[in-house]
């Protein structure tokens, strides 16, 4: 691989994979049953709820959407069906690093994890779900590379290869797409892909990245005008270390110590924007459901535009609020049709109504801390006057 090598990550940090810099795929011989070489080792369920399902409480938007009818498309190492909590949810899909795979195959969980952010379905005695339940996931298999002590190793796909897995999703019915991935460099092929998906109506969802340590290399396709760009957050509401900053962050979203399933079954952590970028993915399923109406630039806009404010700083408009996303009446900040810019430069109405919220939120705090200050003050003059009155027998004036 050449020094000039555009890399395309899969953003979780315990996986990546590595994009040469001609786009070519990786030579890989066909094989009519693909297997892993070394299966991820099975882990026990939880029954502890996580930090994000606490702060989303999914089952207060379960009787408004589930995001029933909406195919999420899952762009990355596979979905493992065979997951209790994805069973009867994951579509046939495509395989473009084993030919002849149809996705579902993940010998390193980062899909299946990502895919269970979206779509895990409730089960007695477990305190993990999804955040749209009954959204239908389709897989497109491009990686299965690992990263162990900040060392990658394993098969991937090309640039080109990942273009295409973005065309056939959008040609095989995705509503949504999740892209936890990051090409840092604009190859033409991913961008004409993503312009394609966005032209046919679906909502592209893209991780911020995981170099804030390194300068916040440009991510793509989170920075692609109209691919919502996400970061991380913690339990803390504090942007995570490793979560990137720049214009391209539209909002943020948990991802430090995410629950996620395991292939196979149970459940384990990670961090990364990868894992953030399914929560925005889940509910713009539930929006997709709950107002069908509204094209992939309104539900996109709306998030935006719910988010709840946070310090300025890598987190875009603010922290993902899914259930202001689907409830909150009011217009939407972008007409049918109308153009968005949600990465780039130029002025998006719905990040200004967001930014307004800000503001007026700081008015009044300021407005609280004068009153607070004016009154401490009151009572301060009030300890030296009325003392000073009362030895000198000060009395108020009779009335009349």
């Amino acid at each position: 691989m050449s020094r000039c090598s555009p890399r395309l990550l899969l953003v979780g940090l315990a996986a990546a994979l590595l994009v040469g810099s001609t786009g070519g795929a990786v030579a890989v011989a066909a094989r009519a049953a693909p297997h892993c070489t070394s299966p991820p080792a099975p882990v026990r369920p939880v029954s502890t709820v996580p930090w994000p399902q606490q702060r989303y409480a999914p089952e207060r938007l379960s009787p408004l959407a589930t995001g029933s009818g909406v195919t999420v498309a899952v762009i990355d190492s596979g979905v493992d069906r065979r997951h209790p909590q994805l069973a009867g949810q994951v579509l046939t899909g495509t395989d473009l690093l084993d030919p002849g795979g149809d996705g579902t195959l993940d010998c390193v969980g980062h899909g299946t994890g990502v895919a269970s952010v979206i779509a895990a379905a409730p089960q007695d005695g477990i305190a993990f779900r999804g955040l749209a339940p009954d959204a239908r996931i389709l897989p497109v298999r491009i990686s299965e590379q690992q990263v162990v002590e900040g060392r990658g190793s394993g098969r991937t796909v090309g640039a080109d290869d990942f273009a295409r897995a973005i065309r056939w999703a959008v040609d095989n019915g995705a509503d949504v797409l999740n892209l936890s991935v990051v090409l840092y460099a604009d190859h033409p092929a991913v961008r004409a892909a993503v312009a394609a998906a966005l032209a046919r109506d679906v909502v592209v969802v893209a991780a911020a990245g995981n170099l804030h340590g390194s300068g916040d290399p440009r991510p793509y396709p989170a920075a692609y005008d109209g691919v919502l760009g996400v970061g991380a957050v913690g339990g803390d509401g504090v942007r995570a270390a490793f979560s990137q900053a720049g214009a391209y962050v539209d909002l943020v979203a948990p991802g430090t110590d995410v629950l996620i399933a395991a292939p196979g079954r149970g459940h384990h952590r990670a961090e990364g924007t990868s894992y953030a970028v399914p929560f925005v993915a889940a509910t713009a399923a539930l929006l997709r459901q709950y107002r069908p109406e509204l094209s992939a630039v309104e539900v996109a806009a709306r998030i935006v535009a719910t988010a709840d404010p946070a310090p300025e700083g890598g987190y875009g408009a603010g922290v993902l609020n899914p259930y202001r996303a689907v409830t909150e009446t009011g217009g939407v900040p972008h007409p049918a049709g109308s153009p968005v810019v949600l990465a780039d430069e130029g002025t998006d109405p719905a990040l200004v109504a967001q930014q307004a919220r800000r503001v007026d939120a700081r008015r009044r705090a300021v407005w609280m801390a004068v009153a607070g200050v004016l009154t401490v003050a009151a009572i301060a003059v009030a300890a030296v006057v009325v003392p000073a009155g009362v030895r000198r027998r000060w009395r108020p004036a009779d009335p009349g």
